[in-house]
C-alpha cells in the first residue's frame, strides 16, 4: 500500500500553460426577441382574421337557416292555405245550399197561398191552353177537387162558348184530388196539374243542381303537393 504524503503547498500554476482564446468553446449566440409591438400587431391580425373567418360562418349559417325555415314556413302555409280552401269551398256550397232550400220553401208557401187564394186559377189555365186545339174531340173530361167542380164546369162552359168546341163536357169532382190540382183528359191526349209530381220534379232539378255545382268546385280544388 503506497504511503500517503502530505500537502505541501508548494505546487506552482505558473508552470502549466496557458491555453490562447482562439481555442476556447464558443457558446451560442443568445436568441434575439421579438419585439412587443410586432407581437401585437400579429395578435390583433390574427384576431382580426378570426372574427372575420366566424363572421363568414355565422352568415352562412344564419343563411341556411333562414332558408330552412322559410322553407318550412312556405310548406306549413300551403299545408293550411289548402284546407282553409277546401273549409271555404265547403262553407260557400253549404251555404248556397241553404239559399237555394230557402228559396224553394218560399216559393213553396207562396204557391200554396196562392192555390187557397185562387183554387182554380191553375185549372182555368190548363182549359185555356188545350180547348183551341179540342175542336174535334167528342167528349172532354175534367177531374177536380169535389169542392171545385161547379166552379170549374163554369169556367169550362164559358170558354167553350168562345173556342168553337162542339163536343161533350164532363165535370167530376173527386175528393182523393188535391185542392188546386186536376186532370183534363181527351181521346187521344191529356193534361195533369199535380202539385206533388211538381214538387219531386223541382226536388231532383235543384238536387241535380247542387251535385253539378259541388263537382264543378271539387274539379277545380288545388291538390296538395306531395314533395
Amino acid at each position: 500500500m503506497a504511503a500517503l504524503s502530505r500537502f505541501t503547498f508548494d505546487l506552482d500554476l505558473a508552470d502549466y500553460p496557458v491555453l490562447p482564446k482562439s481555442v476556447m468553446p464558443e457558446l451560442p449566440p443568445e436568441p434575439v426577441g421579438i419585439p412587443q409591438d410586432m407581437v401585437e400587431r400579429l395578435v390583433r391580425e390574427a384576431r382580426e382574421e378570426g372574427y372575420a373567418e366566424g363572421l363568414v360562418a355565422g352568415e352562412s349559417n344564419a343563411t341556411s337557416m333562414a332558408t330552412q325555415t322559410i322553407a318550412a314556413a312556405a310548406g306549413t302555409l300551403a299545408a293550411h292555405a289548402a284546407g282553409m280552401t277546401a273549409a271555404l269551398d265547403e262553407a260557400r256550397a253549404e251555404s248556397h245550399k241553404h239559399a237555394v232550400d230557402l228559396a224553394v220553401s218560399v216559393g213553396r208557401k207562396l204557391a200554396f197561398h196562392l192555390v187557397t187564394r185562387e183554387p182554380a186559377a191553375e185549372l182555368e189555365a190548363l182549359i185555356a191552353e188545350c180547348m183551341p186545339s179540342l175542336s174535334g174531340v167528342p167528349h172532354l173530361v175534367i177531374r177536380c177537387h169535389a169542392d171545385l167542380a161547379d166552379q170549374i164546369r163554369d169556367i169550362a162552359t164559358a170558354q167553350i162558348a168562345t173556342s168553337g168546341y162542339a163536343g161533350r163536357l164532363v165535370v167530376m169532382g173527386e175528393p182523393d184530388i188535391r185542392l188546386g190540382d186536376g186532370r183534363l183528359e181527351w181521346v187521344d191526349g191529356g193534361l195533369i196539374r199535380d202539385s206533388d209530381g211538381l214538387d219531386a220534379e223541382i226536388n231532383e232539378t235543384i238536387a241535380a243542381y247542387l251535385a253539378a255545382k259541388a263537382n264543378k268546385a271539387g274539379s277545380h280544388r288545388p291538390t296538395e303537393s306531395g314533395e
